[in-house]
């Protein structure tokens, strides 16, 4: 049998790690290889390259379930014969619908490790296999079983070995060192595992190692990778030791669990900017916590991202729609989290995943969502589709203007002085009435921000100040005058020479503002007071601000 695994990634840029396990154990098998394609290339040629196979084996993923579908149909229509097989969490629960199209004649249901070598062994004849479901004549037939596949089997095995090394540094590399979950948040599919289990260390060090010494961006996709103390120093030990200049690592951490003992290493020993963490705050409204069967201390969680943010950079996760969460709530829980000023904050929404708690008790909350991928939230008993719409405009405006760090200066005061929520609301159906959130250029990004503020906020001298400022900071060589002009050339030529620049090697731009910078940016206080911020453009990496001056 010539047999291959594959996915369609999001992104050229991601890896499958699943289908690199599965290669990884049953390499030895003639016939068997492995390729990976995304979700944008052209399917008639994906589905071409599949075509050579006797058995195609798609990893399923609420991402890319549409378009493996459409790649299945197109295999079928170039060769009949060819069977396919799938699996992954987006076919694992609910797979009725799925094995009954034409173009599926196997599912796998939850880990594929075991139902995968069996398949293997048994084919041509695999009716009757646990865990995997086959279609004969249009009859179905499936006999689960609840066998987990015991991780030591990945001892001495590294599911990267079979990649170019020359190719990785591009890539954002997955890298897996447990299953299972401790808690019951029943929005997610992780809380239908909660026996926490680990591969075999030295499995895990020889794939990291790898890892640090060919790819740069890593990712551990561990629910929660800080769950043992020990464990979780042992990792971070071992990444001190090997790392490599430009290694970034990712870790999904529960922040309110996080060990002193992890912290205080952190502090002392982790170079700032190489570790990422994740966390998942969703709500701050405990009674929406305790609906989903959700436990968090949110100013614990808050007091460790304040303590460690200068060492680790945040990335924090809301989700908006969950049980008992009014607009009121998530505006609160909105505006707590900005607060920290996290260097990415992701504004998700309700997704009713198959297999999931929240699915199979959505009516009880009046719940109407999208019945395709990725089965969002419609409207329920506590939103509107009104309301969620409009949310989502925000969630536009978040993520072209905060997240892409393109207004930073300009939002972080909005947070101080005003509701970020409303203004992120409001700014984000101006940018909608007036430009396509997909189709713009950087230009529009400034002009329809400025438009807003002059609009809504026209006596705000400061903020539109800040606009400017973060206008002229975001380009890499001096743009064009936009919203500020700068001093005239003898006062500018006057403050860089006092500055002992180097003008000749260097550009400047040298403005004037009606507010203490300073002071508002580093101890968050507004001063009425005339300053001057002196830019400093390399050509290479975003501009800087060298040193507010006050004018003489």
């Amino acid at each position: 049998m010539t047999l291959l695994l594959t996915t369609l990634n999001a992104k050229y840029i991601h890896t499958n790690l699943a289908i690199r396990l599965l290669y990884a154990l049953n390499q030895d098998r003639p016939g068997l290889e492995w390729k990976e394609f995304t979700i944008k290339e052209n399917q008639d040629e994906v589905a071409a390259f599949c075509s050579r196979f006797e058995v195609v084996a798609f990893s399923c993923y609420i991402w890319n379930i549409t378009q493996t579908l459409q790649v299945a149909r197109k295999i079928k229509a170039l060769n009949p014969a060819i069977q396919i097989l799938l699996g992954g969490p987006e076919v694992s629960y609910d797979w009725q619908e799925v094995i009954a199209l034409p173009e599926v004649d196997y599912i796998i249901t939850g880990e594929g490790e075991t139902p995968f070598r069996a398949f293997l062994d048994a084919w041509p004849q695999v009716d009757g296999i646990p865990n995997i479901v086959s279609k004969k004549d249009g009859e179905v037939s499936y006999f689960p079983h609840t066998e987990i596949f015991d991780l030591k089997a990945y001892e001495g095995l590294m599911p990267y070995r079979n990649d170019a090394p020359e190719l990785l540094a591009s890539k954002v590399l997955y890298l897996e060192t447990s299953r299972g979950c401790p808690y019951k948040c029943e929005f997610c599919l992780a809380s239908l595992d909660n026996k926490v289990r680990y591969l075999p260390m030295d499995s895990i060090k020889s794939t990291l190692l790898f890892l640090m010494q060919n790819g740069r961006v890593i990712k551990f996709l561990d629910r929660t990778f800080n769950i043992k103390r020990d464990f979780t120093l042992e990792i971070f030990k071992f990444i001190l030791e090997n790392h490599r200049p430009g290694n970034v690592f990712q870790f999904e951490i529960t922040a309110d669990i996080l060990h002193p003992d992890i912290m205080q290493f952190i502090e002392d020993h982790v170079p700032a900017g190489l570790f990422r963490f994740e966390i998942g705050i969703q709500t701050v409204n405990q009674k929406a916590n305790l609906e989903v069967s959700r436990k968090q201390n949110f100013e614990k969680t808050k007091a460790i991202i304040q303590r460690l943010r200068h060492k680790v950079e945040m990335h924090l996760d809301l989700i908006v729609g969950l049980p008992h969460d009014y607009l009121e709530d998530i505006r609160y829980s909105f505006e707590e989290v900005f607060r920290l000023h996290p260097p990415e904050l992701q504004l998700g929404f309700l997704k009713f995943l198959k297999g999931t708690p929240m699915l199979y008790k959505h009516a009880q909350h009046g719940y109407s969502f999208d019945p395709m991928p990725p089965y969002q939230i419609i409207e329920s008993n506590y939103l509107s589709r009104e309301e969620l719409h409009r949310i989502e405009l925000l969630e536009h405006a978040l993520e072209i203007y905060w997240n892409k760090k393109r207004a930073p200066l300009s939002l972080q005061y909005v947070s101080s002085q005003y509701s970020i929520f409303d203004f992120l609301m409001g700014l984000g159906e101006w940018f909608g009435e007036k430009q396509d959130f997909f189709k713009y250029v950087l230009t529009d990004v400034y002009v329809l921000l400025h438009e807003f503020v002059e609009t809504h906020y026209p006596v705000d001298t400061v903020l539109k100040e800040l606009i400017a400022l973060d206008y002229y900071l975001f380009h890499k060589i001096n743009p064009k005058t936009m919203f500020l002009d700068e001093i005239d050339r003898k006062a500018k030529n006057h403050y860089l020479a006092e500055m002992g620049l180097p003008v000749e090697h260097t550009k400047f731009r040298v403005l004037p503002l009606s507010f203490d910078f300073y002071k508002l940016q580093t101890e968050q206080i507004l001063v009425q007071q005339p300053s001057l911020a002196v830019i400093r453009y390399n050509g290479v990496t975003t501009a800087q601000i060298i040193q507010p001056l006050m004018p003489v």
